[in-house]
């Protein structure tokens, strides 16, 4: 029987954080941008979806992993359906009374996304998670969410995740402004700025970086880089005589390095002003690995293969 997405179109990550990061806020926003829904929930409300339980929406807080499924085109490329992915996502909670849930769902799952706090950076069951990606070898890409808060600070946050977590992580993005004042983020990769218009963010205008932040840019592009070609032995010795890869290049190497855990990208944003979202959508693509770019899970973990079948297939 021939498979509607190929394995290799296919994306079974996780959501994973501390308590109050954004999570279940960052989920919601993936729904709606995938199609899947036409209306954001808000935990605040508790109107969102994988908070499902009536104890869950009465405290605002996630208690089990609930698993959803969507689609997605890749913002580069709206048109190409060849391009568009299926995604299995499972939003973990945040909270140490329900740890267990995270550690179950992380011995399933392909990648993971982490998300961070922008005022709080590492929290302490960020470092827990973090050690349960490490255990199961997760490969993962962070996002510093909430950069529109009072007292949000990316570097701060990055700073904290280099400290506590991983020398490994590398910013692939740093935002335009920060708080009241945060406009949108600049991909260092590619090296253009990104803003988020419309009534829920959804329409994205691809711009020139401002005059005011091409130096810290720069140097940041030529660490990225750095970073991404020591992970490459041919292509270090070919950097140091003077020869820069090309975007493409450096692109294909980087996504090898995430799924080998020896980078972990950064990005920023903040879920609740709609701001970046999709362009982790596009990084799940980008980088994080396909059931066959992965090892055979081990049958021992089989008993947690069931909350996949608990959730929600949902195709707009």
């Amino acid at each position: 029987m021939e498979r509607d997405y190929p394995l290799e179109k296919v994306r079974n990550f996780g959501i994973i954080a501390h308590i109050d990061a954004g999570k279940t806020t960052t989920t919601e926003r993936v729904l709606f941008y995938t199609g899947v829904k036409h209306k954001i929930g808000e935990v605040h409300e508790g109107e969102t979806t994988t908070d499902w339980m009536e104890q869950e929406r009465e405290r605002g807080i996630t208690i089990t992993a609930a698993a959803v499924t969507c689609f997605w085109t890749p913002t580069y490329a709206p048109a190409d359906k060849t391009k568009k992915h299926r995604f299995n996502i499972i939003d973990t909670p945040g909270h140490i009374d329900f740890t267990v849930e995270v550690k179950r769902s992380l011995r399933v799952l392909d990648g993971a996304v982490v998300v961070f706090d922008g005022v709080a950076g590492v929290e302490p069951q960020s470092e827990t998670n973090w050690r349960y990606a490490d255990e199961a070898k997760v490969p993962r890409v962070c996002f510093i969410n909430k950069l529109d808060r009072t007292g949000a600070s990316f570097e701060h946050s990055y700073a904290t995740i280099l400290d506590r977590l991983s020398k490994r992580a590398v910013r692939v993005q740093i935002p335009i402004g920060l708080e009241d004042k945060f406009e949108g983020v600049i991909d260092l990769l590619c090296m253009k700025a990104y803003y988020f218009e419309g009534d829920m963010g959804n329409k994205i205008i691809e711009k020139e970086i401002p005059e005011e932040l091409k130096a810290e840019a720069d140097k940041y592009h030529s660490e990225l880089i750095e970073k991404i070609v020591e992970t490459d032995d041919a292509m270090m010795t070919e950097y140091l005589e003077g020869m820069i890869p090309s975007f493409d290049v450096l692109k294909k190497t980087l996504r090898k390095a995430v799924i080998a855990n020896q980078i972990f990208p950064v990005f920023a944003g903040s879920a609740l002003k709609n701001k970046g979202v999709q362009l982790i959508l596009d990084a799940v693509i980008d980088y994080l690995p396909s059931p066959i770019d992965i090892k055979a899970v081990l049958p021992r973990i089989h008993s947690s293969v069931s909350l996949f079948s608990s959730g929600y297939i949902l195709e707009p």
